[in-house]
């Protein structure tokens, strides 16, 4: 449906409502995806979600058409709204029955634009309550980091549960918690963040990549390694992320509840800023602490 009169699907360039019937992202989910916020008239982050784009087309074997070619259309499809998200899909094209890709790939790319989302306005303040979800994540190394089209184990757990949760932690085979449906997660203790390693199967976020390089500037280190359900129950603080969302504290988790004023704020308000950016890597003020709470955008 359009959004203020402007066509809200683009597909390789052309407004449309619907793909080929052989296209393979249909298929067989052969495919790329990012999610974007928009915020007035840009989309955030651009150059971070290029980037995680272009590496998954690499490792998927999928060409990968030029930022500036995404970026004009995303404009197009924008028209300068205020508040909504982006996505862009990139798929391998059409191509014949049967599991072999074709010799020659004439990928097909989706910009699509959607409302922003109506979450409860306490959420990023008064934080969420975590549902343990049953369904698991596959171990697959070869996807592993990348936000590949099948998502059918989030689908499944997402099913899993409803209001008052506000998003289900998600873990693998091995029982190695990994993510929420829908967000990366962190933990808080000892004044540092640790957050699972993703070499076996998740999606490695923007908003991750950009606490991992920057809370360490703000004197938080970060560790990136194997946690367990057991981990959450020794954590000070839980904290989920994605580039819509921003970052969300966990206040409870079955019978654990947490302290908010445990977090770092002085840092995750500075990063919530960061997030709706247009400019992808924002550079850190000499001193980060005189940050806080400062221009943080309506929601």
């Amino acid at each position: 449906m359009p959004l203020g009169g402007k066509p809200s699907v683009l597909i390789d360039g052309i407004p449309a409502q619907a793909l080929p019937a052989s296209d393979r992202g249909l298929a067989y989910g052969d495919g790329l995806f990012e999610t974007l916020a928009v915020r007035q008239g840009c989309p955030c982050c651009w150059e971070a979600h290029m980037r995680r784009l272009q590496r998954g087309a690499e490792r998927l074997g999928i060409p990968c058409p030029e930022a500036a070619l995404w970026l004009r259309e995303a404009r197009q499809l924008i028209g300068g709204r205020d508040a909504a998200v982006l996505k862009l899909i990139l798929t391998r094209g059409s191509g014949g029955r049967g599991y072999a890709p074709p010799q020659i790939v004439q990928p097909t790319r989706v910009l699509s634009l959607h409302p922003w989302p109506n979450y409860p306005s306490d959420r990023a303040d008064s934080g969420i309550l975590l549902f343990p979800c049953k369904t698991r994540l596959a171990i697959q190394p070869a996807l592993a980091g990348i936000k590949h089209l099948n998502r059918l184990e989030q689908v499944l757990a997402r099913a899993e549960w409803t209001a008052p949760y506000g998003e289900g932690l998600m873990r693998d085979a091995a029982n190695r918690i990994i993510s929420g449906t829908q967000s990366n997660l962190f933990l808080f203790r000892d004044r540092r963040f640790l957050t699972p390693a993703l070499h076996r199967c998740g999606i490695a976020g923007t908003v991750r990549q950009h606490l991992l390089q920057s809370a360490p500037q703000f004197g938080i280190p970060v560790e990136e390694r194997d946690l367990f359900l057991s981990d959450l129950s020794r954590a000070e603080g839980v904290l989920l992320t994605n580039s819509v969302m921003g970052c969300w504290p966990v206040r409870r988790f079955e019978d654990q509840c947490y302290a908010l004023d445990r977090l770092p704020w002085d840092y995750l308000h500075w990063l919530r800023t960061q997030v709706y950016r247009y400019q992808p890597e924002a550079t850190l003020p000499a001193d980060p602490h005189s940050q806080v709470r400062a221009g943080l955008p309506d929601s």
